[in-house]
């Protein structure tokens, strides 16, 4: 097997330390919004959601997944963030006791959509018919073609 490239996305996935400091990140972030510590009207206007924040493996750079209650006006709620980047960066460096705070980047979360759209495909009736249906291969042994 050859190693991956570096900055390739397809691997064993996130370790620990990056798990670990995300969500370090999202809880802070969202703490930050709740409470109105940034100033900004148009942010103290929202109630923003933070779903997941993915940081790379060097912890420079946090993407935050983010989405408006209610779920409509994503791209501002994204534009207004990106706005205020520093001083969110700011922040979370000085409340999360990290060295060096990773360069926030924001994006709309979009997981609540796709989990509607599996939702809505497991309960399509060609869906549902083959999942009712009964394995005809119920006596463990393998087709042999």
């Amino acid at each position: 097997m050859q190693p991956m490239a570096k900055g390739n996305s397809y691997g064993a996935g996130p370790s620990t330390r990056q798990l670990r400091v995300g969500e370090l990140i999202r809880r802070t972030m969202s703490d930050l919004l709740m409470r109105g510590e940034v100033h900004d009207d148009a942010l103290a206007r929202m109630s923003i959601t933070v779903g997941e924040v993915q940081i790379t493996s060097d912890l420079r750079v946090a993407t935050c997944y983010v989405l408006p209650l209610g779920g409509k006006d994503g791209d501002e709620a994204v534009k207004i963030l990106a706005r205020n980047q520093g001083e969110l960066r700011r922040l979370i460096g000085r409340k999360c006791g990290l060295k060096h705070a990773p360069e926030l980047r924001f994006k709309v979360d979009t997981s609540f959509d796709r989990m509607d759209e599996t939702r809505a495909l497991l309960n399509r009736e060609d869906v549902r018919r083959d999942l009712d249906k009964p394995d005809s291969d119920t006596d463990g042994e393998a087709d042999e073609s």
